[in-house]
């Protein structure tokens, strides 16, 4: 067991995502109820090794929690891919007395979590990135406010489209992971989701669709891709050109990160950064908060890190039913 934890330290790290600010509110006020000293961090490990951390009080997290972004700041640090540059943090841990860090973030923000704890800092992983890519939960901070950004966008989409007859391509976040561009195909209507992770149809299967739909009286088609397909703009100069249909690409990007966080996320957020609090009270380390069948539960970060999350087979089924055509 891990030595006994008095000063918490809490960074996030990564993309931001919406919800994340609840989470650091809830590893706040949880550490603080427990009589435990509190450390932000601000620009993630980046900041971690430069020492960019101050103590936080309950008021330092009041009317944060319908904030998007994050408050600490956020970074990619490209010296933590380094032998040093964990150990400098382990370092920095130590300077400041921190003794159990809560790290808020996605899988190579888990990377520099397990480095931390092989250190001899006890290191608690919260998920939060909007593409539910990590596979040991089901949930993951920040995708149902990115989702919904995306769906309300594509309505709007669909409305001006459906008004100049056109063809809208839109592509989603998602590099890697296709879930926001499979949900926002469900839930917006879309006639075709372009995913990362599976083998999409032909281009020339795609125009035919378009094709027959405009024979049929459909007034306008919605392409849905994932970031990690992409080639939106090019795909849509082609269906144009082949198919005389006015034909629209618009990229939603960084939107879909920003934004008040819903519900689903704020709670969920509340729920795993006390959880993560708890299991440093434990005496644990290396592991990784989860939100799996129904219940909040943890897994040990390596062997979190080496799971394979799919697709499933019965939303990608649904979604080919309910095209519409």
């Amino acid at each position: 067991m891990s030595k006994k934890v008095e000063t918490i330290g809490v960074l996030t790290s990564g993309g931001d995502a919406p919800g994340m600010n609840a989470a650091i509110r809830s590893v706040v006020r949880t550490a603080l109820g427990h009589g435990k000293r509190v450390f932000g961090v601000r620009k993630g490990y980046n900041g971690l090794i430069q020492g960019d951390i101050f103590e936080m009080d309950a008021r330092s997290v009041s009317n944060i929690i319908h904030s998007g972004g994050t408050v600490l700041y956020t970074a990619r640090c490209k010296e933590f891919y380094t032998d040093a540059g964990p150990r400098k943090a382990a370092d920095m841990c130590r300077v400041f007395g921190i003794d159990g860090l809560v790290v808020i973030g996605g899988d190579g923000s888990f990377k520099g979590a397990e480095r931390l704890s092989e250190l001899g800092i006890n290191t608690i992983g919260v998920p939060g990135t909007i593409d539910l890519d990590i596979a040991c939960t089901d949930y993951t901070i920040g995708f149902d406010t990115a989702v919904n950004t995306a769906m309300e966008a594509i309505d709007k989409i669909r409305d001006t489209s459906t008004s100049h007859e056109r063809c809208s391509i839109v592509e989603v976040m998602g590099r890697h992971a296709g879930y926001i561009a499979l949900w926002c195909g469900i839930i917006n209507g879309a006639e075709q989701i372009l995913l990362p992770e599976m083998e999409n149809v032909t281009e020339e299967e795609m125009i035919r669709g378009i094709l027959n739909n405009r024979e049929k009286g459909k007034k306008h088609n919605l392409i849905i891709v994932a970031e990690g397909v992409g080639g939106s703009a090019e795909l849509a100069k082609r269906i144009e050109a082949i198919t005389g249909i006015e034909t629209r690409a618009s990229i939603l990007g960084h939107l879909q990160r920003g934004g008040i966080p819903t519900a689903t996320d704020r709670f969920h957020a509340s729920m795993m950064g006390s959880y993560a609090v708890d299991l440093l009270l434990a005496g644990k380390s290396n592991r990784v908060v989860a939100y799996k069948d129904g219940q909040y539960c943890d897994f040990d970060i390596t062997e979190a890190l080496k799971m394979k999350k799919h697709l499933d087979d019965y939303q990608i089924k649904v979604s080919g039913m309910l095209e519409n055509k």
